[in-house]
This record gives structure tokens, C-alpha cells and sequence, in this order.
């Protein structure tokens, strides 16, 4: 079932008033799955690639791939900075996703506008109707802030959430 199709689900439970909803202004989230090292490499895959030497940014378009372990992140278009605002040195200091961003690590994912990875801190904040899925549960708001090393983070902006009983497994 697509992300989307998923949240629509919710909603539609949620509106039936079949389950007791949860709504809050931030909720703090386990992800177990989504626990990773950012000090392994980042590896990029799109359809364009432009440099830009003054500004020491790449920007990826068309179908752009991201991939740093088990962790995976797919967009529209990536804009990276490089430390130091140098591209040749390849080290990568913070990566925005752009158009449809869709974060997979494990069995959990998350789906949103835009997307912010700072590789040093190893957090990632996306934005924009955001909608986590971990297994059959949901969980949606406007902003999620993912702390990788510890796997834990916060969902923002009215966040909306359907919680399964052990008798609807």
C-alpha cells in the first residue's frame, strides 16, 4: 500500500470514529530502525547533476537516490554542501531533499515535502505533511525531527495518530 494511500486510510478511520484518535501539538517518537551511523558514506544517484564552484553546492535532479547504510532517501532534487564550501573534498555536510521526499530505513518510513540532513549532528528534519508509517501504525503532522544517533525524535504540528488494538491484528 503506498504512503499515501495509507494516510488517506487513516483518515478515513479517523472520521468514521471507529478508533480513538490522538491528537497533540508534538509527540516524541522511537525509531528504532531509523538508529544509524552517519560517518558511512553517502552515495547519490539522479538523472542531472549540476555543480556550482562559487557557492560549493551540487545539486542532483530527476529521480535522485540516496543512500548512507541501510538508511534510504528519495526525491525529486537534492541540493548538497560540502564542508568548507569545497566540493573536491567530498565530504558532504548537509544534504536538502526537495519534491515527494520519501525516508526508508527498516520496516519504518516517513514521507514529507522537504527534508534537511546535516550530516555532522545526525539529524534530519522534514517538513511538510509529514506521514511516518513504523509497521501498521501511522503517524502524521507538519515537521519531524529525527535524532540518527540515538534513533529517537519528535513529531510537530498537529499530529494525528490511529492506535491499533491487539484484537484488529
Amino acid at each position: 500500500m503506498s504512503f499515501k494511500r495509507l494516510f488517506l486510510a487513516c483518515l478515513l478511520v479517523l472520521s468514521a470514529g471507529l478508533h480513538a484518535p490522538a491528537f497533540a501539538q508534538g509527540a516524541d517518537v522511537a525509531f528504532g530502525a531509523l538508529k544509524h551511523d552517519s560517518s558511512l558514506p553517502v552515495e547519490i544517484a539522479a538523472d542531472q547533476l549540476q555543480i556550482n564552484q562559487e557557492t560549493g553546492k551540487a545539486v542532483f535532479r530527476g529521480n535522485v537516490e540516496v543512500g548512507q547504510g541501510e538508511m534510504r532517501l528519495t526525491a525529486a532534487m537534492v541540493e548538497v554542501e560540502y564542508e568548507g564550501g569545497d566540493s573536491s573534498t567530498g565530504k558532504v555536510q548537509r544534504l536538502h531533499a526537495t519534491g515527494g521526499v520519501t525516508l526508508v530505513s527498516g520496516a519504518e518510513a516517513a514521507e514529507a515535502r522537504d527534508a534537511i540532513y546535516t550530516i555532522g549532528s545526525s539529524q534530519i528534519v522534514m517538513t511538510g505533511d509529514v506521514l511516518l508509517t513504523q509497521g501498521q501504525n501511522a503517524l502524521a503532522g507538519q515537521k519531524l525531527v529525527v535524532d540518527l544517533d540515538s534513533g529517537t525524535g519528535v513529531m510537530e504540528g498537529r499530529v494525528r495518530t490511529v492506535f491499533r488494538s491487539d484484537a484488529e491484528n
